[in-house]
């Protein structure tokens, strides 16, 4: 089974070559924002571990975590923010290489990973390669704006708070452009499937 992490800035269309992986190529799609949402619901490590550091009162009426109010409390908070990244990304990484074992026993071909802090948090060590979705930043900031109604401070913010091209380019074996037509980036991605 080949591993294939799937990283690139806020904006590059990441969701899209997750979609088209995983039609194309019936690959197997483990988001890690998506296993930390999952890990964070009642009763599961990450969320007991939450509730007890940061307290009850980032807690829903039904005792689910307030992740709008949690974002708002480490978002200018660094040792706050550094906290929850200590619960929560060893937890992730764990969960993502048992269900890779899963996977690789079912025979699955392509196990894709998708993390915003793919390289920050070595998965590198457990991928086969890591990809790199790039796309200009003007294209991304029509995109952010359109799909998610963000204003420019908003995006600012976002942009900066990521790693720069240069970064991702020279830690990835590969860089998909995803800056102009779809049907381009899925020739790269084709390409990339075959070696």
């Amino acid at each position: 089974m080949k591993i294939i992490g799937i990283t690139g800035g806020v904006g590059s269309g990441k969701s899209r070559v997750l979609s088209f992986l995983e039609e194309k190529y019936k690959a197997v799609i483990c988001q890690a924002d998506h296993v930390a949402w999952k890990l964070q619901e009642p009763g599961q490590k990450s969320y007991i571990d939450i509730v007890e550091y940061f307290g009850k009162s980032i807690l829903n009426e039904n005792q689910t975590i307030n992740r709008g109010l949690l974002g708002k409390i480490v978002f200018n908070d660094v040792t706050k923010l550094q906290k929850l990244n200590e619960i929560t990304h060893p937890a992730v990484k764990n969960y993502i290489k048992e269900q890779i074992n899963i996977e690789k026993e079912k025979g699955s071909q392509f196990f894709i990973i998708e993390a915003a802090l793919l390289l920050e948090d070595h998965y590198d060590e457990i991928c086969d390669e890591i990809w790199y979705i790039f796309a200009r930043e003007d294209v991304r900031r029509v995109r952010l704006k359109e799909s998610r109604n963000y204003t420019d401070e908003k995006i600012d913010s976002m942009i900066g708070k990521q790693q720069t091209e240069s970064y991702f380019r020279e830690h990835c074996q590969l860089t998909i452009d995803n800056s102009g037509n779809f049907e381009d980036t899925c020739t790269q991605i084709e390409k990339a499937m075959k070696n």
